[in-house]
């Protein structure tokens, strides 16, 4: 059974779940979650991996269970080693999706002592060029904005689901059941979550991600933002050794939306550290 867990830092309390079975003597595997989503976006994995490893996912500040304390500027790429360290992770296989990504890009930089595998999904990338999206990604980010200029947060919320779940180009509620009913939970707590504070700029990783050291692995759905996929692609010919896998028929969050399929690569790149 997995345990649920609070860790003070300053201005929050993040919510910190994880599981590690007796038998279980793999390098632990930590999940940092997308921007519209929280740690739940990862407990379709959780069943394929405890047994051979050690697993944890926890809500970054503003989602989830985590608690705003008081409004405080805050790095989380620290926020991270104080998840690890309280975790007692020496080191840990990092997979991160979207924002989640872009946080675990920022950590194998910044310690790379510490990263002893880095798997991203549609990553995000700090310092990388301002996105140029076309049609139809723009109009859709123009009806999210008109619905916040509205306050209209349900609204925004399926909004949110057809851009990140179903994909720009997919039919709307393409992705149905569970896995949608997951989305709009998720991202309406987000939605309504008190602000935590500015997150820190870290050190723009874009010029530099030819320094990742961890043997990497970049996943992408072929119904993402264009611009996302392509990101993927020129992340993967970048990153030293870096692998990189299209998953068919699933937009932003693989993961959530086609699990098996997701566990399955994933546990491929895990056999092979």
């Amino acid at each position: 059974m997995s345990k649920l867990e609070w860790i003070e830092v300053p201005g929050a309390s993040l919510a910190v779940e994880h599981q590690a079975d007796a038998s279980a003597t793999g390098m632990p595997v930590l999940f940092l979650h997308a921007n519209v989503a929280d740690r739940r976006m990862w407990h379709g994995q959780w069943s394929a991996l405890t047994a051979a490893h050690p697993v944890a996912s926890y809500d970054r500040r503003g989602f989830g269970d985590s608690r705003t304390l008081h409004p405080t500027p805050h790095s989380n790429v620290a926020d991270l080693w104080a998840v690890m360290d309280s975790l007692g992770y020496r080191k840990a296989v990092l997979v991160g999706c979207s924002l989640g990504g872009r946080v675990a890009i920022d950590a194998a930089l910044a310690r790379p002592d510490r990263v002893s595998g880095l798997v991203v999904v549609a990553p995000g990338v700090s310092g990388a060029p301002a996105p140029q999206h076309g049609e139809p990604v723009k109009a859709i980010m123009d009806a999210i904005t008109a619905a916040e200029a509205l306050g209209d947060l349900e609204a925004k919320n399926e909004l949110r689901a057809r851009l990140w779940l179903d994909g720009p180009s997919s039919p709307e509620g393409r992705v149905r059941g569970d896995a949608r009913q997951l989305f709009l939970s998720m991202n309406d707590k987000a939605l309504r979550a008190a602000n935590p504070g500015a997150a820190t700029e870290e050190p723009s990783a874009w010029e530099r991600v030819e320094a990742i050291q961890a043997r990497t692995l970049v996943l992408r759905g072929d119904l993402d933002l264009p611009l996302l996929q392509e990101r993927c692609s020129v992340l993967a010919q970048r990153i030293p050794g870096a692998k990189s896998f299209a998953l068919q028929g699933t937009a932003h969050l693989p993961a959530l939306e086609a699990p098996q399929r997701f566990n399955s690569v994933l546990q491929r790149y895990l056999e092979g550290l």
